[in-house]
This record gives C-alpha cells, sequence and structure tokens, in this order.
C-alpha cells in the first residue's frame, strides 16, 4: 500500500511539474495576462477538469509560480554568500557584491520569470500572505551581509538625520523583522532593495538601450556604491 501511494505521489508531482513548466512556456510566449488553464491542459492533453484538481483555478497556478520564482532567486542570492569568517570591510563588501551579482545573473537567466515577480502586476491577481516570506529572501541575503557587518563593528552609519516619520517607520521596520540595526542603516537598506531591482528591471526592460553599453562594469560600479549607502565601506 505505501508503495502505490509512493507511486501516486510522484505521478502527482510530475504531473504538477508539467503544468508548471507549460504555464512558464506561456508565459514566456503570450505575457502573464493570458495565462489560462484551459490552454495548459489543451496543450498538455489534459481535460480542463483533470487540471482543476491541480490548481483550482488560475490564480493557484500563479500563486506557484510565484512562489517558485521567489524562492529560486533568493536561493541563488544565498548560494552565493560564502558567510566568510573575515569581518574586514573588504570581505563584507564582496559579499554584499557576491549577492548582488547572483541576483542579476538569475534574473537575466530567467526574465519571464523575474518579469511576473518584479514586473506589471498581473490585472486581477492579489499574491496571498505566503508569498511574503519567499520574497524577502534576497533582502535577508543582503541583511546578513550587513547584520555581520554591524557586529564586527565595521558598519559605517549613514550620515545625517533622518525624517520623524521615516525614522519611525524604520524603527518599526527593524523591530518587526528582528534585524536589530540603527534606523538610518535600516531606512538606507529599503532604498537600496528598490534600487537594486530598478538596476536590474532597466537592464532587463531595455532601459539601458545606448545608454550603458558594458553594463557588467556598470552594475559591479553601482552595487558597490551601494554597499557604501547601507554602510559597508572598503577602499
Amino acid at each position: 500500500m505505501t508503495a502505490i501511494r509512493g507511486a501516486r505521489a510522484r505521478a502527482r508531482s510530475d504531473i504538477t511539474a508539467a503544468i508548471k513548466d507549460e504555464a512558464r512556456r506561456q508565459l514566456a510566449a503570450d505575457g502573464a495576462a493570458k495565462l489560462s488553464l484551459r490552454a495548459v491542459a489543451r496543450e498538455l492533453g489534459m481535460a480542463s477538469s483533470a487540471l482543476y484538481r491541480y490548481f483550482p483555478s488560475r490564480d493557484d497556478l500563479l500563486t506557484a509560480l510565484i512562489l517558485d520564482a521567489y524562492n529560486a532567486i533568493g536561493a541563488a542570492a544565498e548560494a552565493a554568500d560564502p558567510e566568510a569568517v573575515d569581518p574586514g570591510a573588504e570581505a563584507l563588501v564582496g559579499r554584499w557584491t557576491a549577492v548582488c551579482a547572483a541576483v542579476r545573473s538569475w534574473a537575466l537567466a530567467h526574465p519571464h520569470e523575474y518579469a511576473l515577480i518584479y514586473g506589471s502586476p498581473v490585472p486581477g491577481y492579489h499574491a496571498p500572505r505566503d508569498t511574503a516570506a519567499p520574497a524577502g529572501r534576497v533582502v535577508f541575503a543582503l541583511i546578513a551581509v550587513v547584520r555581520d557587518a554591524h557586529a564586527a563593528g565595521v558598519l559605517q552609519e549613514p550620515a545625517g538625520p533622518l525624517p520623524d516619520a521615516v525614522a519611525d517607520e524604520a524603527r518599526a521596520l527593524a523591530a518587526e523583522l528582528e534585524i536589530e540595526l540603527p534606523a538610518p542603516v535600516t531606512a538606507a537598506l529599503v532604498a537600496v532593495w528598490a534600487q537594486l531591482f530598478g538596476l536590474i528591471s532597466f537592464e532587463l526592460f531595455g532601459q539601458f538601450h545606448r545608454v550603458i553599453e558594458d553594463r557588467d562594469a556598470f552594475f559591479a560600479h553601482t552595487v558597490r556604491r551601494l554597499a557604501a549607502d547601507v554602510g559597508l565601506a572598503a577602499r
């Protein structure tokens, strides 16, 4: 009986993977807004009613694809950080740039999945709360570097006072995330997070065409500047 259940589970897993693979192909061809369960079922030679047993609605299928994408880009970011024992500023900046480079590499290799999570919102779709934790994996990979710098005493807090409203929100966010960083650093991290994905999106969606040609060099330079913005300074 256990063997039968195992075979059924494997079959379900294989069919689920095939459905998601076909859905990703359709994302690449037509975009997320046109994703259709009926079209996916037709391409797989399945009855629509059979596919609904795996994904009851288009939004359920979209959520599965979104979770996969967030977890994949998050895993790439985490794998890039060697968490070196060396607490020196240069090593910490190296960790930071490695994480950023891994995020960019994943985005360039998976443009349609990147567009699903960081492109235009899908009309009528509202992401459930269970996408929040996977969506935060990249930023937590960056936070890990900043926390290590803070613990080692080499983090240089951004200069200048914060407006009261921004400081209050930064402290509330740090408490919610349990990251124990000064408010100016937390506020800078939020800004840098937005700038990192803006930088990648500009490259991926063509805004750098005939503006920046050596994009590798430009990205490497810019993410080091972003490191400095959060207080990671190296020679």
